[in-house]
């Protein structure tokens, strides 16, 4: 796994990607991220570096495993996971967020955590949070709304086929937030074969269907970066033949499905 994340991030580099997302939660990522800046010292300048916490992986690379990841977004998460963060990549990120954040999470109202939040973005690195779930759209209105907040970024999921968080980001990036925007490709359901009515419309486009789903994420004004989540060279270099989509929105509207349903159907994909 780490010679495999080696070739993709060195692929990204040469490509010229130069914004990196990763978590505690995502298996050895930040300790892969830092052994690889170590090996390539010059490039941490050029680089911008999004980690999260609130998320523990707890799986021990069992994919039968009846619990993957175990949430927890409470001071002494915070604590337990900052400093072990800025101590594998070897200094702190330049966003650090609150990994899924949904309507109830203490993270938008726990007095303690939204204190240390801010000390964490005092000291120079810009604080967010990530959503999840059919209310999305909530969880960033209540975020803008909390009194002397710690945010000014926001990771959302958002695709052809769940837009149901899009106004709150652009009302998010008019407010002066960064806007991240994550499975764009739906988890693979926008993917080549995923989805028949986009692989018809990135046919007729003359792209491929991932190029189709990232570009019309791309399109968004207030989408100020969007994530590829690519595990290979080729998935990859695929992602960025992807470009903003000057297509008629209404094209898109038939495949908008309604949130509750979508996150339903998400939680039945088979992971791996």
């Amino acid at each position: 796994m780490r010679t495999r994340t080696f070739e993709v991030l060195d692929a990204a580099w040469q490509l010229g990607i130069r914004f990196l997302d990763l978590a505690p939660s995502y298996g050895h990522a930040e300790d892969f991220l830092g052994a690889w800046l170590a090996a390539h010292p010059t490039r941490r300048a050029q680089l911008t570096i999004s980690s999260k916490w609130g998320y523990e992986y707890v799986a021990r690379w069992k994919l039968e495993a009846r619990v993957h990841e175990r949430k927890e977004h409470s001071l002494a998460m915070l604590d337990k996971q900052w400093p072990a963060t800025q101590s594998a990549l070897g200094g702190a990120p330049d966003f650090y967020l609150v990994h899924s954040v949904t309507p109830e999470s203490p993270a938008l109202s726990d007095p303690a955590v939204l204190a240390r939040l801010r000390e964490v973005a005092d000291a120079g690195t810009r604080v967010g949070l990530s959503t999840s779930g059919p209310h999305q759209a909530d969880t960033i209105r209540t975020a803008l709304t909390l009194p002397s907040s710690p945010f000014t970024a926001v990771q959302t999921t958002w695709n052809i086929l769940e837009r149901s968080a899009q106004g709150s980001l652009a009302v998010a990036a008019e407010n002066g937030w960064m806007v991240i925007v994550k499975e764009a490709m739906a988890n693979g359901r926008l993917a080549p074969g995923g989805t028949p009515e986009a692989d018809r419309l990135a046919t007729t486009g003359g792209i491929t269907s991932d190029a189709l789903a990232i570009g019309a994420a791309l399109a968004q004004d207030w989408a100020h970066i969007v994530l590829s989540g690519a595990v290979t060279v080729a998935q990859l270099t695929s992602n960025t033949q992807a470009r903003a989509l000057h297509v008629d929105p209404d094209e898109f509207d038939h495949l908008s499905i309604p949130a509750d349903r979508y996150w339903a159907e998400r939680a039945e994909r088979e992971w791996s």
